[in-house]
Parts: C-alpha cells; sequence; structure tokens
C-alpha cells in the first residue's frame, strides 16, 4: 500500500510539473521556472524546519549539543537520503529482492529480520538487503499493513516472521528496527510473553526508535503516529508492561541530528545498549554506510555468542 500511495504521489507531482510546463512556458519561461523551483525545494524546506525544531528541542538533552555545520550537513545529508527512499526504493523497487531463507531447513547462520518505520515499506532496507543476499546471509524484510493502523496490529507479521526465521536456521533470529518498527519489536514482545519467550530472538538492534516518544508526533493524527508522542498512554502501559530484564537484549542507536525522534535521549531505552552516532539523520540511520558498519559489527559480535 505504501508503495502504491508513494507512487501516486509522485504521479500527482510529475502531472503537475507537466501542467505548469503547457501553461507557463508560451506565456513565461521565468514563472515557469519560479514555479518548478519552487516545487522541487518543498522537500528541503520541510526537512529544514524540522531540523531547525530539532535544534531548538535538543538544546537542553543529555546527548552532545549538535553543531550548526553538523545540522547543516545533516540536511543536506537527508534530503539525499530521503529522495532515494521516497523516490526510488520504496515505490518502485520494495520487491525487487525477497528474503533469503535457507533451503534445506538446516541449523547454519543465523537469520536476520528487517523492520521498517513509519510511512515506510521494505524498500528502506535497499542497501541491506543488497548486502545480505550477497553475504549468503538468511534474512527477512517486513512490509507491515495497515500502514497506520495500531502498532499492536503487527504483532501478527513479526510472529510468522521470527517463527518462519528460526525454523529455517535452527537458531533465534537477530531484529533490526527502524524508528517506529522498534516499537513493533516490543509491542510483539509483549503481545507473546510468556514461559521461553525471552529465547525467540537473540537481540534487538534498533535505529531512531521512539523508545519514548518523539516531540515531533505531537502533530501526528494517524493511530501509531498518535502511539509515538512523547509519554503516550500507550508507551507508558508498555514501558509497565514489560519486565525490567528485557531492555539487556536491547542495542539502541541514537543521534544528536535525528531530525525526527527527538529529544535525542528518547530514541534510548533505559537499561540498554546506547550506542551514539553524532550528526546522522533519521532517514539516514538506515543509508548511511558507517552507521551500516557499525550494526554489521554488531552483528558479528552477536554471532560469536551463539547462545540459541
Amino acid at each position: 500500500m505504501i508503495a502504491r500511495l508513494q507512487r501516486m504521489m509522485l504521479l500527482c507531482g510529475a502531472l503537475l510539473m507537466a501542467g505548469a510546463w503547457a501553461w507557463w512556458w508560451p506565456q513565461s519561461p521565468w514563472a515557469l521556472a519560479a514555479f518548478l523551483l519552487g516545487l522541487l525545494a518543498l522537500n528541503p524546506l520541510a526537512l529544514g524546519l524540522e531540523f531547525m525544531l530539532m535544534a531548538w528541542v535538543n538544546r537542553r538533552d543529555p546527548a552532545p549539543r549538535a553543531s550548526w555545520r553538523q545540522v547543516l550537513r545533516a540536511w543536506v545529508t537527508e534530503v539525499r537520503a530521503s529522495s532515494r527512499v521516497f523516490g526510488i526504493w520504496q515505490p518502485f523497487q520494495a520487491d525487487a529482492l525477497g528474503d533469503r531463507l535457507p533451503h534445506d531447513g538446516q541449523p547454519g547462520q543465523r537469520g536476520v529480520l528487517l523492520i521498517h518505520g513509519y510511512f515506510c515499506n521494505r524498500g528502506v532496507w535497499t542497501p541491506w538487503v543488497q548486502h545480505f543476499t550477497a553475504a549468503g546471509r538468511p534474512f527477512m524484510a517486513l512490509s507491515l499493513e495497515p500502514p497506520f493502523g495500531s502498532i499492536d496490529t503487527y504483532a501478527a507479521q513479526v510472529e510468522r516472521a521470527v517463527t518462519v526465521l528460526t525454523e529455517t536456521t535452527g537458531r533465534a533470529p537477530i531484529i533490526v528496527a527502524h524508528s517506529m518498527g522498534g516499537l513493533v519489536v516490543r509491542a510483539w514482545w509483549r503481545a507473546r510473553a510468556g514461559a521461553g519467550q525471552a529465547a525467540r530472538v537473540h537481540h534487538v538492534i534498533t535505529l531512531g526508535t521512539p523508545h519514548q516518544g518523539t516531540w515531533l508526533a505531537r502533530w501526528a493524527h494517524t493511530v501509531n503516529g498518535r502511539q509515538m508522542r512523547l509519554a503516550s498512554p500507550w508507551l507508558q502501559a508498555l514501558a509497565a508492561q514489560e519486565p525490567p530484564q528485557r531492555a539487556a537484549a536491547f542495542s539502541c542507536f541514537y543521534s544528536n541530528c535525528d531530525n525526527i525522534v527527538f529529544p535525542a535521549h528518547t530514541a534510548t531505552l533505559p537499561g540498554a545498549q546506547a550506542h551514539f552516532v553524532p550528526g546522522v539523520p533519521h532517514v539516514a540511520l538506515v543509508t548511511d554506510p558507517g552507521v551500516r558498519a557499525q550494526v554489521l559489527s554488531l552483528l558479528s559480535a552477536l554471532d560469536a555468542k551463539n547462545n540459541g
């Protein structure tokens, strides 16, 4: 659904530009140029506003404060990353590469489950999917449906994927989740709580997940968007129903230039391992090669523990 929606948005933009060309070109090429430049500037301007709000809100955050040079660099990085993700990967390449699973069902390398965030699909993981496919590592990447429902509704999809990865590899998988995806994992774990559930997952790595909510979600009006507001009733209930030891199974990557999840510390989970990556914006937490290298290094270290 997200792929179709984003293709429709791109088509509407293309039709608007074509209509403007047909209307203004014979009359005023300069007016046409100004209109087209303004249209192309909408995304950078919207992202710029997010970064200004982020910098203002992060003034009193315990994370190291980003310099304006870092913020400017992060803005440019996010414009590029969001253009690739929302303009190419998600609308057109989400299913270009499928999941990779062992065919013989024999125990082998531990699998990885990739879970995307809000208004995204599995296409956001394109570089990761390419890497795991080339490396021969078992993985599954979900496209959560419905895109704007309650976070709790995604538990069944996570359950099926965890079951498949466990049965085909003989090992509990590692989950890598971006943004809202980390909350999806926690909601699934809560729904499946019970004897032996801790062994279902080897470890969970979150990238820019609003574990404690995000300031920006105050303007969200979808069900899952409201659930991600700072100290929302849903987040408070989730935290209250989790055993304290569960956080030890999480590693949280967070940034002082995350333009979606801020204040910066809200992307950490109390009791979890925190990995600070300075200067990296929200979507780029998935696309940045440096962050990906750190996560892959952590995956290798987790593999070596071989906890079953």
